[in-house]
C-alpha cells in the first residue's frame, strides 16, 4: 500500500519526547503530544491544569538551547493533551511514537491503551534503547505486532542525524523499508537498520569507545583535560570530545549503558572494558552526574565575579583550574587541514599522543571486527551509526582503511589484541581496504559473500570526493568534477573553506567550462561548513600595507564572480550546509537557486569585522528590497527590514529561517532535509532548469532605490541608537555606509538604478572602511582570537 504520514502522536513529553515532537512539527506535520495527568488533578480540574506536565515540558524544550525547532512558528503545529483524556485522539494519527519511562510494565500499559484506540495499519514505534524491542510487542494483536518496531532517535533529535530502525521478528518488512526511507527523505536522518542486540549499534560502539579511552587513560597516566584534547576535533570528533560528552549525556546514563552491555552480552570478548572504574562509581555515588547536577568531569565556577570552567581530578575527586595540554604532535597537526592526513600523522607520532592513539585504535578495531555479524551484517552500518550518532567525521572501518588494514592488523596482534577471523581471511584474499570507489560509485566489503557490494542510495547521495577520477579541472584550492548527465560539480578545500583568489578563479573557470560543454553547475563541498566567508587575513594584510589598488582588484573580482554566477548562460545551483557566512552567503544569494541543507546557518556578518558585504551582498539586498516595493509594501519598512538583517549581522539558525530573513526565496530556493541528499537534489534542480529551457537573465537596470529621503530617516535612527548606547561610534560609521549603499546614495529622490551602479558604491564603501583603524582592530581580533572586539 502507498503509506503517507499526515499526523503523528508522541506519547511521553520528557526531554526526548518533546524534542521528537518538535522535529516532526519542523518538517510540517501536525503533532499530538501526550503525557500523564498530574497526581493532584481531578476529573473536574481544568484542562490546562490536567495538561500541566506536558505543557511545561514542551515550554522547556522550546526555550532550550540549541533550539529544537527550525522556526518559532513550528510550535503552533503541536497540540498537547494527556493519556486519560486524549488517548482516543490517536485514532486520527498515522504514526504513534512511544517515549515513556524505560520500564516494560509501564510501556505495556500504554500499549494496551494504544491498541484500544489506534486504527488498523497505524505505525507504532518505541524510542527505547534499554529494553529488547521484541519484548515490547508481546501479547499484542497481529496487526499491532506487524506495524511495530523500534525507532531510536538520538538527542537532540533535530541535530543528531542518526535514526536506528530495529524490527522484531513479527515486523512487516514493508514497514521497515518505509521507515528507512521516510527517516532519510523526510526526517533528514541517516537511517541505520539494527539488530535487536543490547545498545543496538551506535551506543554499543560509542560507549565501548569511551570506556576503552578510560582504560587507556589509566594505563598511560593521562588527565581528563589531556584526553579531551586528544579525542576532539584533532581526530575529527566533536568539540565535546569524551568527558564533556559524558557530562552532557549524563554520567549515570553512560554507566547504565555500560553495565547493561556487561550484564546482557556474556559472550562479548571485551566485556571487561565495560567494568566501571572505581573513581567513576564514586562520582555516581556522589551525584556528580554532569550537567544535570551542575558538576561532573567539569563544573562551571561563578565565584569571584567571573565564569571559569574547572576540571575534576579523578584521584581526589576535587575540582581545579583547567590545564591546557601540550602535545607536540597535536600542535603540528593543527597545520594539517586534511583530516585523513592528520590522523595518519597523529597515530604514527612518537610522543605520548601517538602512544594513546595507537592503543585506542587497537581497542576500537579489535572490537568492531568482533561485532560483525553480531550487531550488523554490514560494515558500513557501523560507520554510518558512529558518524551520525556520535558526530565522528570518519567512521571506524574507514579509519582502519586509512591506517592500512594489513599493517594495523599486524601491529594489533603484536600488541596482544585479538582480531576476528574474517579480517584475516579478508587480508589473505588480497583485499586492501573495506571501502573502494569505482567509477564514482562507493562499494563496501560484504563479509557474508566475501565480495564488494555497492552502497545503497548511490544516486541520491552524491559524494563529490568520490568523483576524483572524473576531474575536469582543478587548481590549488578547487576541484571541478563531472557528476554525470552533463552536470559539473565544483568544490573547494581551504582552511574553514574561506574564499581567496584561487577559489574566485576556480568559480569563474568552472562557469566558463560549464557554459562551453555542459548543462549546468553545482557548487558544494564536504567540509564541516560550506564557507566562513572571504579570507579576512588577506584583506587585513592588504589594508595594513595600504595596498589599496590590490584590495580594489580583489573586491572587484569578488563582485564579478558573484555576478558571473548570476548571469551565466547555464543554470548554477549552490548547495550550502553548516555555516555559510559572508562571501559564502553572497555566492548563495547570486545563484539561480539555493539547495540548502536544513541545518544551514547563513547570513551576511561583515559588520562584525567593521565592514559591509562587499561581494555583491549589499547590492543584492538593496535589489530585493526594491522588488518588494513593487509588491505594494510600505517602502521604508521593506528597506529597514533588509538593512537591519545586515546591520545586526543576523544569521539564520536554519535554512527554514533563511526564508524569513529574505536570504532564501519562497517558490525558488529549496531545503534538503537530509544533508547527504543536497548535492543530488542540486543536480536535479540544474537539470530541471536546463530542460525547462533556461535563459540567461538580463542584468538589472531597474532597481528601485529611495535616495536621500530614506537615507536621512535611517541616519537619524542610527544617531538615536548611539545616544541610547546601543551601538558604538564605529558601529554608526559602518551602518551609515551600509545605509548609503542600500538607499542608492545621496540621490535627491527615489530612482531606478543599475546593479553595476550599486556594486560600484558598495565597493567604494567597503574600501573606505578598510582604511579605518577600528575596523582593522576588529579584523585583527578575529584573526587572533576568533571574536571581534567591540570598539
Amino acid at each position: 500500500m502507498n503509506r503517507s504520514i499526515k499526523k503523528v502522536a508522541v506519547l511521553g513529553s520528557g526531554v526526548m519526547g518533546s524534542r521528537i515532537a518538535c522535529h516532526f512539527a519542523g518538517i510540517g506535520l501536525p503533532v499530538l503530544l501526550l503525557d500523564m495527568v498530574p497526581k493532584e488533578a481531578t476529573e473536574s480540574t481544568k484542562p490546562a491544569e490536567r495538561n500541566k506536565l506536558v505543557n511545561d515540558a514542551l515550554a522547556a524544550a522550546l526555550k532550550s538551547n540549541p533550539s529544537p525547532v527550525f522556526t518559532k512558528a513550528v510550535a503552533k503545529r503541536i497540540t498537547t493533551g494527556n493519556f486519560t483524556d486524549n488517548m482516543k485522539d490517536i485514532a486520527q494519527c498515522d504514526w504513534v511514537i512511544e517515549v515513556v519511562v524505560e520500564r516494560l510494565d509501564i510501556k505495556q500499559i500504554i500499549y494496551e491503551q494504544v491498541e484500544k484506540y489506534r486504527k488498523p495499519g497505524t505505525l507504532i514505534t518505541s524510542n527505547t534503547s534499554g529494553i529488547p524491542i521484541y519484548m515490547l510487542s508481546q501479547g499484542r494483536s497481529e496487526d499491532f505486532r506487524k506495524h511495530f518496531c523500534g525507532t531510536h532517535f538520538f538527542n537532540p533529535p533535530r541535530y543528531l542525524r542518526l535514526l536506528e530502525i530495529i524490527p522484531t521478528p513479527d515486523t512487516d518488512p514493508a514497514i521497515v523499508d518505509f521507515l528507512m526511507q521516510y527517516g532519510d527523505l523526510y526526517l533528514g536522518k541517516t537511517t541505520v537498520l539494527c539488530k535487536d542486540t543490547p545498545a543496538f549499534i551506535a551506543n554499543r560502539i560509542g560507549v565501548f569507545s569511551m570506556m576503552a579511552i578510560m582504560r587507556v587513560m589509566e594505563q598511560q597516566g593521562l588527565s581528563t583535560d589531556e584526553i579531551d584534547a586528544l579525542t576532539g576535533p584533532a581526530i575529527g570528533r566533536p568539540k565535546s570530545a569524551t568527558f564533556r560528552t559524558a557530562d552532557v549525556v549524563g554520567i549515570d546514563t553512560l554507566v547504565k549503558v555500560a553495565q547493561g552491555v556487561a550484564a546482557n552480552c556474556p559472550t562479548d570478548e571485551a566485556k571487561d572494558i565495560f567494568t566501571i572504574p572505581a573513581w567513576l562509581e564514586k562520582m555516581v555515588a556522589a551525584n556528580m552526574l554532569g550537567d544535570k547536577t551542575k558538576g561532573g568531569f567539569f563544573k562551571m565556577d561563578k565565584s569571584g565575579g567571573k565564569k571559569e570552567i574547572l576540571t575534576l581530578n579523578l584521584q581526589t575527586l576535587e575540582y581545579g583550574p583547567k590545564v591546557k595540554p601540550k602535545f607536540a604532535s597535536i600542535e603540528a597537526g593543527k597545520q594539517i587541514d586534511d583530516l585523513k592526513q592528520r590522523i595518519k600523522m597523529l597515530v604514527a607520532a612518537p610522543d605520548k599522543a601517538g602512544e594513546f592513539y595507537r592503543a585506542f585504535h587497537h581497542h576500537l578495531f579489535s572490537y568492531i571486527s568482533h561485532r560483525i555479524p553480531e550487531i550488523s551484517d554490514e560494515l558500513y552500518r557501523v560507520d554510518d551509526a558512529m558518524m551520525a550518532g556520535f558526530g565522528w567525521e570518519i567512521g571506524a572501518f574507514e579509519t582502519w582503511d586509512l591506517l592500512g588494514v594489513a599493517k594495523t592488523n599486524e601491529a594489533m596482534k603484536a600488541a596482544g589484541f585479538s582480531v576476528a577471523v574474517w579480517v584475516d581471511e579478508f587480508i589473505a584474499a588480497g583485499n586492501k581496504s573495506f571501502y573502494k570507489v569505482e567509477n564514482g560509485k562507493r562499494y563496501c566489503y560484504d563479509v557474508a559473500s566475501k565480495t564488494y557490494k555497492l552502497l545503497p542510495g548511490g544516486d541520491n547521495f552524491i559524494i563529490l570526493s568520490d568523483l576524483k577520477e572524473k576531474t575536469v579541472w582543478k587548481n590549488s584550492a578547487c576541484t571541478l568534477v563531472d557528476m554525470g548527465d552533463d552536470v559539473l560539480g565544483l568544490s573547494w578545500s581551504t582552511k574553514m573553506n574561506t574564499i581567496g583568489g584561487d577559489v574566485l578563479a576556480g568559480i569563474q573557470k568552472s562557469v566558463a567550462i560549464a557554459e562551453e560543454k555542459y548543462k549546468g553547475l553545482v557548487i558544494a563541498n564536504e567540509g564541516a561548513n560550506f564557507s566562513l566567508g572571504a579570507n579576512v587575513g588577506l584583506i587585513f594584510m592588504y589594508a595594513i600595507d595600504q595596498e589599496y589598488d590590490e584590495l580594489d582588484m580583489a573586491v572587484r573580482m569578488f563582485q564579478n564572480t558573484s555576478m558571473r554566477l548570476r548571469y551565466s548562460s547555464v543554470p548554477v545551483v549552490v548547495a550550502p550546509h553548516g555555516m555559510a557566512l559572508g562571501g559564502g552567503c553572497e555566492f548563495s544569494l547570486h545563484a539561480d537557486k539555493i539547495q540548502a541543507a536544513a541545518e544551514t546557518y547563513i547570513g551576511l556578518v561583515e559588520l562584525g569585522v567593521g565592514l559591509i558585504p562587499g561581494g555583491g551582498g549589499t547590492k543584492e539586498f538593496a535589489l530585493r528590497a526594491g522588488d518588494e516595493y513593487f509588491d505594494g509594501e510600505i517602502e521604508m519598512e521593506a528597506l529597514k527590514r533588509r538593512f537591519f538583517t545586515i546591520g545586526m549581522a543576523k544569521v539564520a539558525t536554519s535554512a527554514h529561517e533563511a526564508f524569513e530573513l529574505g536570504i532564501m526565496r519562497k517558490g525558488i530556493d529549496e531545503v534538503s532535509m537530509n544533508i547527504n541528499r543536497r548535492v543530488a537534489d542540486a543536480k536535479r534542480s540544474v537539470l530541471e532548469m536546463y530542460n525547462e529551457g533556461y535563459v540567461t537573465p538580463m542584468q538589472r537596470t531597474d532597481v528601485k532605490v529611495l535616495g536621500r529621503g530614506a537615507l536621512g530617516a535611517m541616519l537619524a535612527g542610527l544617531n538615536g541608537m548611539q545616544l541610547g548606547n546601543y551601538i558604538t561610534e564605529h558601529d554608526v560609521k559602518i551602518a551609515k555606509k551600509l545605509a548609503y549603499v542600500m538607499c542608492g546614495g545621496d540621490l535627491s529622490e527615489a530612482a531606478l538604478v543599475s546593479e553595476q551602479y550599486l556594486l560600484d558604491i558598495e565597493r567604494e564603501a567597503f574600501l573606505s572602511l578598510t582604511g579605518e583603524k577600528k575596523t582593522l582592530e576588529r579584523i585583527q581580533s578575529v584573526l587572533k582570537g576568533g571574536k571581534p572586539v567591540r570598539n
